[in-house]
């Protein structure tokens, strides 16, 4: 499956107005990425394509660039951590406890999610862009995400992992952008 990146590794955005409070959290999860990548975060102006933050009941956005206006839903339940994550998946990243290699890795407990919740766990047949299974990755669900009675939804065949954090991209998620965005042709000197 081809996943449509933004052009040059721009990102337009605009914030709907019923964010205003919460620009902030969307400005530290911009240099999440920023500052780890070729990513750029721009305000838009005339565009075709662009990244609309909308207030939402949870945090979601699709995968990749749509094309035209997309929404990414940013709900008060959402800290910068979550928010990168959804940013992430709408630079064209998935999962990663959605990869085909994940079995080796992981157990999904099929009987403890939520109904309606199981899509999220489904294995996708998209690009590793080479690179292996990142457990400790800000886009991998933690041990009780989407829980419906409190036993895990997925765990772990390594210990001592942390699994499902949502504080820094890993290194692995940092080289994943970078090959996805092509940064390192994009950085060399002209």
């Amino acid at each position: 499956m081809q996943i449509s990146v933004w052009l040059d590794a721009i990102m337009p955005y605009t914030i709907s107005d019923a964010l205003a409070n919460r620009k902030d959290n969307i400005l530290a999860a911009f240099k999440m990425i920023s500052d780890v990548s070729c990513i750029r975060f721009v305000p838009h102006t005339t565009e075709f394509n662009f990244l609309n933050f909308r207030d939402g009941r949870g945090c979601s956005s699709f995968v990749g660039c749509q094309g035209g206006e997309q929404p990414l839903y940013y709900s008060t339940k959402c800290d910068v951590g979550n928010l990168c994550h959804e940013i992430i998946h709408a630079l064209g990243l998935h999962h990663e406890h959605t990869r085909k290699d994940r079995d080796e890795h992981i157990t999904v407990q099929w009987e403890s999610i939520v109904e309606g919740k199981k899509r999220n766990f489904k294995v996708h047949s998209g690009d590793t862009l080479n690179l292996p299974y990142d457990i400790n990755s800000i886009m991998h669900y933690g041990p009780y995400f989407f829980s419906q009675d409190g036993s895990q939804t997925v765990v772990p065949k390594q210990s001592g992992v942390d699994m499902g954090q949502r504080t820094h991209l890993s290194d692995l998620d940092i080289k994943r952008l970078n090959r996805l965005y092509h940064c390192a042709d994009r950085m060399k000197p002209q």
